[in-house]
């Protein structure tokens, strides 16, 4: 079985305080930094000389030379084509090989389960998702993950050799002292299953595990056009309401794995109690259990409704953009909710970025607009006016990309994960 770690281990702990210049530890560390930094950047350039990197770095060619080579060894760099000469010899050009592997990102929500299969690119090349009641259905949901990812494989032709790493994302808070758990507290029926050692048993491949709406602040932060160095929060309106931040390039956990539960915070001391065991938390009003129960209660003085059936989120986002007036008042409600949430969070944090993501965020203006306003009312003028607040562009895929994300930013900072892994065919 490969080494296995959620991503909390990761990027929260700092790197061993052993000297670098004595020893055969030191050395190691050393090596082990200069490969992750020429990795990222071979990464970030797609195709570069041997010359540029060691100008770029400072490192001598001797060293750039020895690095190279044992990354040309992991198939991910390949040496593509002659540059420009700049006086002498042409430089052969090294490129970074996007589709030396799989990348494999499970969201794994409330009531569905989501595959996406990438490149080293973040590139779809299998998607698939299947609903299912998550919270209730240990055994199943771990069974459908396994059947959806080995289905995706086999329809690129490929085996379990071939992944890098799994990702996956879940609608818990993530211990670091018990990374493949979920809280027993929001999801008793789990408090027996280690989600990364059946992943990792299963694949032979290492696993990260991780909140969803951290998972989804990653996947903004990598792929929805953000800067590095970029304060960004995501707010993932769903079952419940989660916030993940991103704090100087990194995600904010907090010291157990449970900062940004925003749908935990209190708005109604008075109001009715969450799942968490505490009153009047954000999930009660504006969850999706709350604004369904809440449009089944209109319902009762709007007979010619467009909601009928079983109500969903999608039907209700569905019936408001066609003008439905009791959608429309639900999602409004939601708007004007969560903008007091997100008013809070803007004097805390005052983030340059929030993105919401999640299906309500479909609604577009009917949900924004109050949100807007409320925040406008709320916040800090200093605190708003340099804030951006938008809707997510990366889809419903966005925070299963942010799982496979996980690996990838894993094997970047430490190559020895490409090792002993077969080469992808794409």
């Amino acid at each position: 079985m490969r080494t296995m770690s959620s991503r909390a281990d990761l990027l929260d702990t700092e790197a061993p305080s052993a000297p670098f210049s004595d020893g055969i530890l030191g050395a190691a560390q050393v090596r082990a930094q200069h490969s992750g930094l020429l990795l990222r950047l071979l990464w970030q350039a797609r195709e570069v000389s041997r010359a540029d990197l060691s100008r770029s770095t400072g490192l001598s060619r001797s060293t750039i030379s020895a690095i190279v080579a044992d990354l040309l060894d992991t198939g991910l760099v390949h040496e593509a084509r002659p540059g420009e000469s700049r006086g002498g010899r042409k430089p052969i050009l090294l490129a970074f090989n996007d589709d030396a592997y799989y990348l494999v990102g499970v969201d794994m929500g409330a009531t569905h389960v989501s595959v996406v299969v990438t490149n080293l690119r973040a590139v779809t090349r299998s998607w698939a998702t299947q609903s299912i009641a998550v919270r209730n259905q240990p055994e199943a949901s771990l069974a459908l993950i396994t059947r959806l990812v080995d289905e995706s494989l086999a329809r690129l032709g490929a085996d379990a050799s071939q992944v890098l790493g799994i990702g996956v994302s879940v609608p818990s808070p993530v211990d670091p002292d018990r990374p493949g758990r979920l809280l027993p507290l929001i999801l008793p029926k789990w408090r027996d299953y280690d989600i990364i050692e059946h992943l990792g048993a299963r694949y032979d491949a290492p696993v990260f595990m991780d909140n969803d709406a951290n998972v989804g602040a990653l996947a903004e932060v990598w792929w929805g056009g953000r800067r590095e160095g970029v304060d960004l929060a995501f707010i993932k309106v769903a079952m419940g309401i989660g916030a993940g931040f991103v704090i100087k390039g990194r995600i904010h956990r907090g010291r157990h794995g449970t900062a940004g539960e925003m749908g935990h915070t209190a708005l109604d001391p008075n109001g009715p109690r969450c799942v968490c065991g505490l009153t009047g938390c954000l999930n009660t009003l504006v969850g999706s259990d709350a604004l369904l129960a809440r449009a089944k209660a209109g319902l009762v003085d709007a007979p010619n409704s467009l909601l009928k059936g079983r109500l969903t989120v999608d039907k209700l986002v569905d019936a408001a953009l066609a003008g439905d007036p009791t959608a429309q008042e639900v999602i409004g409600f939601a708007g004007r909710t969560l903008g007091v949430g997100v008013a809070n969070l803007l004097n805390l944090l005052a983030p340059d970025v929030v993105v919401l993501g999640g299906g309500l965020t479909r609604a577009g203006a009917l949900l924004m607009k109050p949100l807007e306003e409320t925040v406008s009312n709320m916040s800090l003028a200093n605190a708003v006016g340099r804030t951006q607040i938008e809707v997510s562009q990366l889809g419903e895929r966005g925070v299963a990309l942010g799982a496979a994300t996980m690996a990838l930013e894993a094997a970047l900072d430490d190559h020895t994960l490409f090792h002993s892994r077969g080469l992808a065919t794409v």
